[in-house]
Protein backbone atom coordinates (compact mmCIF):
# COMPACT_ATOMS: atom_id res chain seq x y z
CA UNK A 1 0.00 0.00 0.00
CA UNK A 2 2.49 2.35 0.96
CA UNK A 3 4.91 1.85 -2.19
CA UNK A 4 1.75 2.35 -3.98
CA UNK A 5 1.03 5.57 -2.52
CA UNK A 6 4.39 6.70 -3.28
CA UNK A 7 4.00 5.77 -6.86
CA UNK A 8 0.81 8.10 -7.14
CA UNK A 9 2.56 10.65 -5.58
CA UNK A 10 5.17 11.01 -8.07
CA UNK A 11 3.35 10.20 -10.98
CA UNK A 12 1.13 13.00 -9.56
CA UNK A 13 4.27 15.43 -9.03
CA UNK A 14 5.40 14.60 -12.27
CA UNK A 15 2.27 15.34 -14.00
CA UNK A 16 2.19 19.11 -11.92
CA UNK A 17 5.82 19.37 -13.42
CA UNK A 18 5.02 18.86 -16.29
CA UNK A 19 1.51 21.27 -16.51
CA UNK A 20 3.66 24.12 -15.22
CA UNK A 21 6.23 23.78 -17.87
CA UNK A 22 3.44 23.92 -20.68
CA UNK A 23 1.69 27.06 -18.15
CA UNK A 24 4.63 28.71 -18.04
CA UNK A 25 5.82 28.19 -22.10
CA UNK A 26 2.21 29.11 -23.41
CA UNK A 27 2.31 32.67 -20.67
CA UNK A 28 5.71 33.54 -21.61
CA UNK A 29 5.15 33.02 -25.53
CA UNK A 30 1.91 35.14 -25.22
CA UNK A 31 4.13 37.87 -23.06
CA UNK A 32 6.99 37.95 -25.79
CA UNK A 33 4.67 38.53 -28.64
CA UNK A 34 2.90 41.33 -26.92
CA UNK A 35 6.48 42.82 -26.46
CA UNK A 36 7.56 42.60 -29.46
CA UNK A 37 3.77 43.67 -31.25
CA UNK A 38 2.26 46.37 -29.28
CA UNK A 39 5.09 49.08 -30.49
CA UNK A 40 3.03 50.06 -33.49
CA UNK A 41 0.13 49.38 -35.36
CA UNK A 42 -0.81 45.76 -37.17
CA UNK A 43 -0.24 47.83 -40.54
CA UNK A 44 2.64 49.09 -39.80
CA UNK A 45 4.32 45.69 -37.93
CA UNK A 46 3.33 43.58 -40.97
CA UNK A 47 5.44 46.19 -43.25
CA UNK A 48 8.42 46.15 -40.98
CA UNK A 49 8.00 42.46 -40.54
CA UNK A 50 8.43 41.88 -43.99
CA UNK A 51 10.58 44.97 -45.40
CA UNK A 52 13.38 44.02 -42.78
CA UNK A 53 14.48 40.34 -43.88
CA UNK A 54 14.07 41.88 -48.09
CA UNK A 55 16.11 44.52 -46.92
CA UNK A 56 19.19 42.09 -44.88
CA UNK A 57 18.98 39.74 -47.87
CA UNK A 58 19.30 42.49 -50.33
CA UNK A 59 22.90 43.54 -48.77
CA UNK A 60 24.01 40.55 -49.54
CA UNK A 61 22.71 39.65 -53.24
CA UNK A 62 24.22 43.08 -54.10
CA UNK A 63 27.52 41.93 -52.51
CA UNK A 64 27.66 38.65 -54.94
CA UNK A 65 25.92 40.76 -57.60
CA UNK A 66 28.95 43.05 -57.87
CA UNK A 67 31.75 39.92 -57.59
CA UNK A 68 30.13 37.25 -60.36
CA UNK A 69 28.46 40.14 -62.31
CA UNK A 70 25.00 39.07 -61.61
CA UNK A 71 25.39 35.66 -62.39
CA UNK A 72 22.11 34.42 -60.24
CA UNK A 73 22.04 31.44 -62.24
CA UNK A 74 25.09 29.42 -60.15
CA UNK A 75 24.51 27.16 -57.35
CA UNK A 76 26.29 29.20 -55.41
CA UNK A 77 24.26 31.67 -55.06
CA UNK A 78 21.43 29.21 -54.25
CA UNK A 79 23.43 28.07 -51.64
CA UNK A 80 24.40 31.66 -50.21
CA UNK A 81 20.64 32.38 -50.44
CA UNK A 82 19.11 29.99 -48.63
CA UNK A 83 21.99 30.05 -45.66
CA UNK A 84 21.81 33.58 -45.07
CA UNK A 85 17.78 32.81 -45.03
CA UNK A 86 17.77 29.78 -42.74
CA UNK A 87 20.51 31.63 -40.59
CA UNK A 88 17.55 34.36 -39.88
CA UNK A 89 16.41 31.77 -37.21
CA UNK A 90 19.90 31.73 -34.98
CA UNK A 91 19.23 35.57 -34.81
CA UNK A 92 15.91 35.34 -33.44
CA UNK A 93 15.54 32.67 -31.76
CA UNK A 94 19.07 32.02 -29.65
CA UNK A 95 19.27 35.68 -28.81
CA UNK A 96 16.03 36.48 -28.42
CA UNK A 97 15.64 33.91 -25.12
CA UNK A 98 19.07 35.36 -23.78
CA UNK A 99 17.96 38.71 -24.89
CA UNK A 100 14.76 38.23 -22.36
CA UNK A 101 16.25 37.89 -19.71
CA UNK A 102 18.04 41.95 -19.95
CA UNK A 103 14.61 43.24 -20.77
CA UNK A 104 12.85 41.44 -17.17
CA UNK A 105 15.82 41.77 -15.23
CA UNK A 106 17.10 45.39 -16.23
CA UNK A 107 14.36 46.71 -18.74
CA UNK A 108 10.88 45.85 -16.94
CA UNK A 109 12.59 45.12 -13.36
CA UNK A 110 10.27 42.21 -13.32
CA UNK A 111 13.17 38.80 -13.11
CA UNK A 112 12.63 38.67 -9.16
CA UNK A 113 9.27 38.22 -9.12
CA UNK A 114 9.35 36.24 -11.92
CA UNK A 115 11.27 33.70 -9.68
CA UNK A 116 8.63 33.99 -6.67
CA UNK A 117 6.08 33.11 -9.26
CA UNK A 118 4.82 29.68 -9.64
CA UNK A 119 6.65 29.29 -13.03
CA UNK A 120 9.45 27.63 -14.46
CA UNK A 121 12.08 29.76 -15.23
CA UNK A 122 13.83 27.97 -18.29
CA UNK A 123 10.35 26.98 -19.72
CA UNK A 124 9.19 30.62 -19.56
CA UNK A 125 12.68 32.11 -21.23
CA UNK A 126 11.96 29.54 -24.10
CA UNK A 127 8.36 30.55 -24.36
CA UNK A 128 9.49 34.19 -24.30
CA UNK A 129 11.45 33.18 -27.60
CA UNK A 130 8.43 31.69 -29.24
CA UNK A 131 7.39 34.98 -30.25
CA UNK A 132 11.44 35.90 -32.16
CA UNK A 133 10.37 32.40 -33.21
CA UNK A 134 7.07 33.56 -35.57
CA UNK A 135 8.53 36.70 -36.32
CA UNK A 136 11.49 35.04 -37.74
CA UNK A 137 9.61 32.29 -39.54
CA UNK A 138 7.97 35.31 -41.15
CA UNK A 139 11.24 36.77 -42.14
CA UNK A 140 12.47 33.36 -43.79
CA UNK A 141 9.40 32.59 -45.82
CA UNK A 142 9.91 36.52 -47.26
CA UNK A 143 13.27 35.94 -47.77
CA UNK A 144 12.77 32.64 -50.19
CA UNK A 145 10.08 34.03 -51.70
CA UNK A 146 12.14 37.34 -53.04
CA UNK A 147 14.66 34.99 -54.12
CA UNK A 148 12.22 32.84 -56.09
CA UNK A 149 10.22 35.78 -57.83
CA UNK A 150 13.24 38.05 -58.18
CA UNK A 151 16.48 36.41 -58.05
CA UNK A 152 15.51 32.74 -60.14
CA UNK A 153 15.89 30.96 -56.87
CA UNK A 154 14.56 26.98 -58.03
CA UNK A 155 12.61 25.95 -55.29
CA UNK A 156 10.09 24.06 -56.85
CA UNK A 157 7.40 22.42 -54.07
CA UNK A 158 7.13 18.79 -55.91
CA UNK A 159 11.07 18.60 -56.16
CA UNK A 160 11.49 19.61 -52.19
CA UNK A 161 11.80 16.42 -49.82
CA UNK A 162 8.97 17.56 -47.37
CA UNK A 163 10.04 14.97 -44.78
CA UNK A 164 13.94 15.40 -44.64
CA UNK A 165 13.00 19.35 -44.79
CA UNK A 166 10.44 19.22 -41.59
CA UNK A 167 12.75 16.77 -39.64
CA UNK A 168 16.21 19.14 -39.96
CA UNK A 169 14.06 22.13 -39.31
CA UNK A 170 12.17 21.04 -36.21
CA UNK A 171 15.56 19.33 -34.66
CA UNK A 172 17.39 22.80 -35.85
CA UNK A 173 14.90 24.84 -33.44
CA UNK A 174 15.20 22.64 -30.72
CA UNK A 175 19.13 22.99 -30.79
CA UNK A 176 18.50 26.94 -31.32
CA UNK A 177 16.42 26.92 -28.26
CA UNK A 178 18.96 24.87 -26.12
CA UNK A 179 21.68 27.41 -27.25
CA UNK A 180 19.59 30.62 -26.11
CA UNK A 181 18.80 28.81 -22.83
CA UNK A 182 22.77 28.62 -22.35
CA UNK A 183 23.34 32.34 -23.53
CA UNK A 184 20.33 32.77 -20.96
CA UNK A 185 22.30 31.27 -18.12
CA UNK A 186 25.82 33.09 -19.15
CA UNK A 187 23.63 36.38 -18.99
CA UNK A 188 22.40 36.22 -15.97
CA UNK A 189 25.81 36.16 -14.51
CA UNK A 190 26.70 39.27 -17.04
CA UNK A 191 26.99 42.77 -15.44
CA UNK A 192 28.34 44.64 -18.33
CA UNK A 193 27.43 45.33 -21.85
CA UNK A 194 25.26 42.01 -21.58
CA UNK A 195 23.14 42.96 -24.39
CA UNK A 196 26.19 42.55 -26.79
CA UNK A 197 26.13 38.38 -26.11
CA UNK A 198 23.42 37.42 -28.44
CA UNK A 199 24.93 39.24 -31.27
CA UNK A 200 28.27 38.41 -30.50
CA UNK A 201 27.77 34.48 -30.42
CA UNK A 202 25.53 35.01 -33.54
CA UNK A 203 27.97 36.92 -35.55
CA UNK A 204 30.44 34.41 -34.41
CA UNK A 205 28.36 31.20 -35.80
CA UNK A 206 27.64 33.30 -38.97
CA UNK A 207 31.65 32.58 -40.09
CA UNK A 208 32.10 29.25 -39.14
CA UNK A 209 28.61 27.27 -39.83
CA UNK A 210 29.04 27.83 -43.48
CA UNK A 211 25.87 30.07 -43.60
CA UNK A 212 27.12 32.00 -46.96
CA UNK A 213 30.30 29.92 -47.85
CA UNK A 214 31.40 26.80 -47.97
CA UNK A 215 34.09 26.14 -44.58
CA UNK A 216 36.87 25.18 -47.16
CA UNK A 217 37.27 29.23 -47.84
CA UNK A 218 38.39 29.54 -43.82
CA UNK A 219 42.11 29.06 -42.85
CA UNK A 220 42.75 24.94 -42.01
CA UNK A 221 43.49 26.13 -38.01
CA UNK A 222 39.82 27.78 -38.43
CA UNK A 223 38.27 24.99 -40.17
CA UNK A 224 37.58 22.61 -37.53
CA UNK A 225 35.16 25.02 -35.34
CA UNK A 226 32.95 24.37 -38.76
CA UNK A 227 32.67 20.61 -37.72
CA UNK A 228 32.19 20.58 -34.49
CA UNK A 229 28.98 23.28 -34.36
CA UNK A 230 25.58 21.24 -34.78
CA UNK A 231 24.32 24.32 -37.13
CA UNK A 232 26.59 23.69 -40.37
CA UNK A 233 24.98 20.03 -40.51
CA UNK A 234 21.96 22.22 -39.93
CA UNK A 235 22.12 24.10 -42.39
CA UNK A 236 23.28 21.25 -45.25
CA UNK A 237 20.10 19.17 -44.41
CA UNK A 238 17.78 22.33 -45.39
CA UNK A 239 19.40 22.82 -48.65
CA UNK A 240 20.01 19.47 -49.61
CA UNK A 241 16.19 18.79 -48.97
CA UNK A 242 15.65 22.25 -51.02
CA UNK A 243 18.00 22.13 -53.51
CA UNK A 244 18.59 18.27 -53.93
CA UNK A 245 21.34 17.37 -55.55
CA UNK A 246 22.23 20.88 -56.23
CA UNK A 247 23.74 21.34 -52.77
CA UNK A 248 25.39 18.04 -52.22
CA UNK A 249 27.86 19.68 -55.23
CA UNK A 250 29.34 21.49 -52.64
CA UNK A 251 33.00 19.99 -51.23
CA UNK A 252 31.99 20.24 -47.05
CA UNK A 253 29.78 17.47 -46.44
CA UNK A 254 29.84 15.80 -50.16
CA UNK A 255 30.71 12.31 -49.11
CA UNK A 256 27.87 12.16 -46.28
CA UNK A 257 24.42 10.90 -47.10
CA UNK A 258 21.23 12.35 -45.29
CA UNK A 259 21.11 9.74 -43.01
CA UNK A 260 24.86 10.39 -41.31
CA UNK A 261 24.40 14.06 -41.67
CA UNK A 262 20.95 13.41 -39.53
CA UNK A 263 22.59 11.35 -37.07
CA UNK A 264 25.41 13.97 -36.73
CA UNK A 265 23.26 16.77 -35.70
CA UNK A 266 20.68 14.50 -33.57
CA UNK A 267 24.14 13.41 -31.89
CA UNK A 268 25.01 17.23 -31.64
CA UNK A 269 21.90 18.69 -30.67
CA UNK A 270 22.24 16.47 -27.57
CA UNK A 271 25.44 17.24 -26.68
CA UNK A 272 24.82 20.85 -26.55
CA UNK A 273 21.33 20.47 -25.49
CA UNK A 274 22.61 18.43 -22.41
CA UNK A 275 25.65 21.16 -22.29
CA UNK A 276 22.72 23.81 -22.06
CA UNK A 277 20.64 22.63 -19.42
CA UNK A 278 23.83 21.96 -17.13
CA UNK A 279 25.59 25.56 -18.02
CA UNK A 280 21.88 27.42 -17.26
CA UNK A 281 21.16 25.46 -13.82
CA UNK A 282 24.88 26.18 -12.64
CA UNK A 283 24.38 29.47 -13.45
CA UNK A 284 21.03 29.76 -12.26
CA UNK A 285 22.52 29.25 -8.87
CA UNK A 286 25.01 31.41 -8.86
CA UNK A 287 23.17 34.21 -9.74
CA UNK A 288 21.13 33.76 -6.84
CA UNK A 289 23.91 32.87 -4.73
CA UNK A 290 25.29 36.10 -5.26
CA UNK A 291 22.50 38.20 -5.71
CA UNK A 292 22.22 38.86 -9.51
CA UNK A 293 18.44 38.12 -10.28
CA UNK A 294 17.73 42.20 -9.92
CA UNK A 295 20.87 43.36 -10.89
CA UNK A 296 20.77 46.56 -12.63
CA UNK A 297 23.51 47.43 -14.76
CA UNK A 298 22.12 50.40 -16.74
CA UNK A 299 22.41 48.91 -20.47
Amino acid sequence: MEAAATTAVQVGSRRAGALDAVRSFRMAAWLGWQIESNWTDPFLFAVYSVIKPVAGAAILVVMYAVITRGDFDSPLFSYILLGNAFYIYVGQIMSGISWAVIEDREHYRTMKYLYIAPIRIPYYLIGRGAARFVTGSVSVAVTLLAGVLFLHLRLVPSAINWPMFLGAWILGVVMLAMLGLLLAGVTLLTANNVYVIGETVAGALYLFSGAIFPLEVLPNWLRPIGFVIPLSYWLELLRRSLLGSVAQAFPTFARLSDGQLFAILGGLTLVFGLASVLTFRYCDFLARERGMIDRISNW
